[in-house]
């Protein structure tokens, strides 16, 4: 088959759950990973033929709204391939805005230690120890599925980093001194499923997502009763749009001034960076 026909059938089989746009994207995302053909070598070349059986039976998974990551098993996060599969969140652009931050903050200090809390496929952690080279980069986890894929990502891009396997809610002390700690926790209320798209609800993991609408913010209680217990210098949070202002009620309860909250490229708050007392 040609790729405009196996394209078409792409628009034709999912116009219902996504886009035009999206589906163009899935497709040539797909294009590339099985085929290795890029958009401007199809527009180069409109009639190239191709085996279509990978395609198809993607699409016949992308029908069941499988996310793509999980059929062709990675996603890109800061430039970086990740394995992923279905142990762990996909990781999300709005994130690589958090990692960026930090990045920004630090690339002119030396040996600082990161603790990543959460870490799922290693997406923060891999990213801030190869753009941050000189630090020393811990990544924890309650998952060892998970942990299992974060490790092969660190090990694919050479990099050393230090994984824990643990719940970070039965913590009553870090395993060591940490500068910087940086979660993204769930953080999402049950009460806000509705608002979810089903390829989320039904194929990614929901302890990494949701949290009980009376105890949406425990991960963050937790984690900053941590930090200041360790003399953390610096937490990096990813956050939930609906709840600033419960978050920042959280940070006063703590005494806690010194915070900065930042909007993400869709215009919610989402990136949290507190400094904490010396």
């Amino acid at each position: 088959m040609t790729v405009k026909s196996i394209l078409d059938q792409y628009h034709q089989s999912l116009n219902s759950l996504y886009s035009k746009e999206e589906i163009t994207a899935i497709f040539y995302r797909l294009l590339a990973h099985y085929e290795g053909l890029t958009r401007l070598d199809v527009s180069l070349s409109p009639n190239v033929k191709i085996d279509d059986n990978k395609l198809l039976k993607a699409l016949s998974l992308l029908k069941k709204v499988m996310p793509w990551q999980y059929i062709i098993g990675e996603s890109e996060f800061y430039g970086i391939n990740f394995k992923v599969n279905q142990h762990i969140l996909i990781p999300r652009p709005e994130t690589e805005e958090l990692v960026d931050w930090i990045i920004k903050d630090h690339s002119n200090f030396q040996n600082l230690s990161i603790l990543d809390i959460g870490t799922g496929s290693g997406a923060i952690a891999v990213s801030l120890a190869q753009n941050l080279p000189d630090s020393k980069v811990s990544a924890m986890d309650i998952s060892k599925e998970a942990l299992a894929i974060a490790k092969q990502n660190a090990e694919n891009q050479n990099l050393d980093i230090d994984f824990i396997l643990t719940d970070v809610l039965n913590l009553t002390k870090l395993p060591k001194y940490f500068d910087i700690i940086v979660s993204n926790p769930p953080y999402v209320r049950e009460s806000e499923k509705a608002l979810m798209h089903q390829n989320v609800l039904n194929y990614e993991p929901d302890n990494a997502l949701f949290v009980p609408d009376d105890k949406a913010l425990m991960f963050y209680d937790k984690i900053i009763e941590l930090a200041i217990n360790n003399r953390v210098k610096y937490v990096y949070f990813e956050v939930n749009e609906f709840l600033k202002s419960d978050v920042e009620a959280l940070l006063k309860y703590y005494n806690l001034n010194n915070y900065q909250f930042k909007k993400d490229f869709f215009g919610k708050w989402r990136m949290l960076k507190i400094e904490l007392p010396k």
